[in-house]
């Protein structure tokens, strides 16, 4: 996706749930390098499902070496001819790419004037791209930061009909090893989100 505008002031909280849709966007967009293997073994977590999972990410990333990783992200995403997962809102939501999920997401990013970066080929519905978005409309990154409703009618209409879902094959998917503790932070994180945005709503 391409910024608009330079990102705006948020508070540390939502600064904080930025980062983390960032982060599960980068682990999901392209092999983990050891630069970002070492960043992420760098995590520490609290004692709620969440931090315990954060943590177990630390630990199995501290244990992971690019190429390994590099292998499991083939075997799952990409595969000889397809992966074990296809991560689309389209696939998740229909059984079928580029269709209808795919079609209203367009409308909405066109909305906020969100743009598909130049270098990136795949449909805008995956879930690497749906995190990246996620994070951007939080701080300002497209341009003016979103609104809470804003924000939750996204979530709603884009991610919670099928991330949780997601994450969790992820999670139990027979090639995870590093990305199933993907998963388990993604699973974790979207229940949470999805609850916050139902108790605050209107």
């Amino acid at each position: 996706m391409t910024a608009q505008v330079q990102e705006k002031s948020v508070s540390a909280e939502d600064r904080l749930r930025a980062d983390l849709y960032n982060f599960l966007g980068l682990l999901l967009a392209r092999p983990a390098d050891q630069l970002l293997l070492d960043q992420t073994a760098g995590l520490s977590g609290d004692a709620s499902p969440l931090g315990e999972a954060v943590s177990g990410l630390a630990r199995v990333a501290k244990a992971s070496k690019p190429k390994a990783v590099e292998r499991e992200f083939n075997a799952l995403f990409i595969g000889l001819g397809r992966g074990e997962l296809l991560p689309y809102a389209s696939y998740y939501l229909t059984g079928f790419l580029n269709e209808k999920p795919l079609a209203r997401l367009r409308r909405d990013m066109a909305a906020h004037q969100i743009t598909r970066a130049d270098n990136v080929f795949e449909p805008e519905d995956s879930m690497a791209s749906l995190m990246e978005i996620m994070g951007g409309m939080i701080v300002g990154r497209f341009g003016r930061a979103a609104t809470l409703d804003q924000q939750r009618t996204f979530f709603n209409n884009h991610i919670a009909p099928w991330a949780a879902h997601f994450y969790t094959d992820l999670e139990g998917a027979k090639n995870s090893v590093f990305y199933g503790s993907v998963g388990a932070v993604g699973r974790e994180f979207m229940a949470i989100e999805r609850e916050a945005y139902r108790m605050t709503a209107g």
